[in-house]
């Protein structure tokens, strides 16, 4: 077993650490959804058809998705500044490589670097609260960061579309700079270097094999998309990583130390939970794409105005969390999440009557019931897969948990581009307002798919929690 870390004083100004990891945080999540409003734009820029830019959104989140399982052991081999200090580097100097980008291939390229610095940011942070504030100071340090980490998000689409219109895209990631270097300075100042003395050996094997399977599964449904591979390339990459996939676990089973214990799915809640969320996040992380393409494509928004729209989706989002615990507690998860999950995929599918002449009331409408059921899903996901741990197997869990959630997202727009590249050549439509035919038919499509999830939900247990757990449950995640 490693040892513990060398306890350490705590910082000269807890508040400013605080300060510091949520930065990294909101950072992190901004740059998840800043991208979605301005693809058209950058689309023009470069080039390129808007329907074949979805390689700028799944590179940074399968970067990440493959980077985090490596963060805790680096963190803790390596020292907490040196990697975190690393993680703003690697995404400042991504940002900066993304400014100034002149093809698609090389923004692909800039968006990976990116991703691989901003999967170190809120691991590493949220590793370094832990071991510096005490127990009963950390669900209040943990819920202080969080914050920033839910803003992101509100303004990302908003704050894309605005610096598309008054400047460039590339502003999108150039007012990144300033903030990195102040929040390299500040590291250097701030955070302390924290390391586990003899920590113990990292699982290379098993890590090589999960990062050939998620990356190459993602490859082939991108080759599905229409990227002009042949079929044979893409049969092959599909199977390349279904067989690392089944590698992994045969390596895993047999290993003293794997990168993720089979074990963890001993847990019923823990196994129903992760892949609830797997196939549930699909559906959820293609809308963040799809719906500015569907606007400003289909419906002649301006990016600003379709920044704008996506507000309600992130409020209702945010209002809906304290109703959560209550709605579970006397529910209980099995009937939230399988009622919820139906409620989701219809949503979804819903988004298909959206049309030019509607008036915009009713859209915003639509838009907060999606951010409301939305958010519902995340939260009882979360609590439900966490739930169940053990304090020795909390860290693997949540790190393999993370992983499923960004795969989750990178999925999800990889095939939303696919089923919509797909339908623009079977129904022959253009990529303009006469897409509408393709975007309505990918809309049914992955709500069928979210809705056919809930079957996963559905072997969870029936009882319902006390109040109390269902209340540690969600308010921990």
């Amino acid at each position: 077993m490693p040892a513990l870390p060398t306890p350490r004083a705590a910082p000269a100004n807890p508040r400013a650490l605080l300060w510091l990891v949520a930065i990294g945080f909101f950072m992190q999540t901004l740059d998840s959804t800043i991208v979605n409003t301005a693809l058209p734009s950058m689309a023009r820029s470069l080039g390129e058809s808007p329907l074949r830019m979805q390689a700028v959104v799944v590179a940074y989140a399968l970067t990440m998705a493959v980077v985090i399982p490596a963060s805790g052991w680096l963190a803790d081999r390596f020292g907490t500044q040196r990697i975190f200090l690393l993680a703003i580097v690697l995404f400042t100097l991504g940002s900066a490589a993304c400014a100034a980008s002149g093809s698609l291939g090389q923004l692909t390229a800039a968006r990976v670097l990116q991703g691989m610095g901003g999967a170190m940011l809120l691991p590493v942070g949220r590793l370094t609260v832990l071991r510096h504030f005490p127990n009963e100071q950390f669900l209040a340090a943990m819920s202080f960061v969080a914050i920033p980490g839910l803003v992101g998000p509100l303004i990302g689409p908003t704050l894309g579309g605005w610096l598309v219109e008054v400047a460039s895209w590339h502003w999108i990631f150039l007012i990144n700079l300033p903030v990195g270097l102040v929040g390299a300075l500040a590291t250097l100042r701030l955070m302390p270097n924290l390391r586990t003395p003899d920590v113990g050996r990292f699982d290379l094997g098993g890590y090589a094999l999960l990062a050939v399977a998620m990356v190459a599964i993602s490859l082939s449904l991108d080759g599905m998309g229409g990227l002009g591979w042949a079929r044979t390339l893409v049969v092959l990459l599909m199977v390349v990583g279904l067989a690392a996939l089944a590698a992994y676990w045969l390596h895993a089973l047999k290993s003293p130390a794997p990168l993720f214990s089979p074990a963890l799915f001993r847990i019923h809640s823990y196994r129903v939970g992760v892949l609830g969320n797997l196939f549930a996040r699909i559906g959820s992380g293609a809308m963040p794409y799809m719906l500015p393409l569907l606007m400003q494509l289909v419906m002649g928004f301006s990016p600003a105005q379709a920044g704008m729209l996506m507000l309600p989706v992130a409020m209702a989002s945010m209002a809906t969390k304290r109703l959560v615990t209550r709605i579970i507690t006397r529910w209980g998860y099995r009937r939230v999440l399988v009622t919820n999950t139906l409620l989701l995929g219809t949503m979804i599918a819903g988004f298909a009557l959206m049309t030019p002449s509607q008036p915009l009331p009713l859209r915003i409408v639509q838009l907060a019931l999606f951010g409301a059921v939305n958010s519902m899903q995340f939260t009882a996901m979360n609590a439900v897969t966490l739930k169940d741990l053990a304090p020795a197997r909390a860290a693997s869990g949540n790190s393999l948990f993370s992983m499923v959630q960004m795969l989750g997202m990178s999925l999800g727009v990889t095939c939303a581009a696919a089923l919509l590249h797909a339908f623009t050549a079977w129904l022959h439509t253009g990529a303009g307002a006469e897409a509408l035919p393709a975007f309505r038919t990918a809309l049914v499509l992955i709500g069928a798919m979210t809705m056919a999830s809930a079957a996963i939900f559905w072997q969870l247990d029936r009882g319902v929690p006390t109040k109390a757990a269902g209340a540690k449950a969600v308010d921990e995640h």
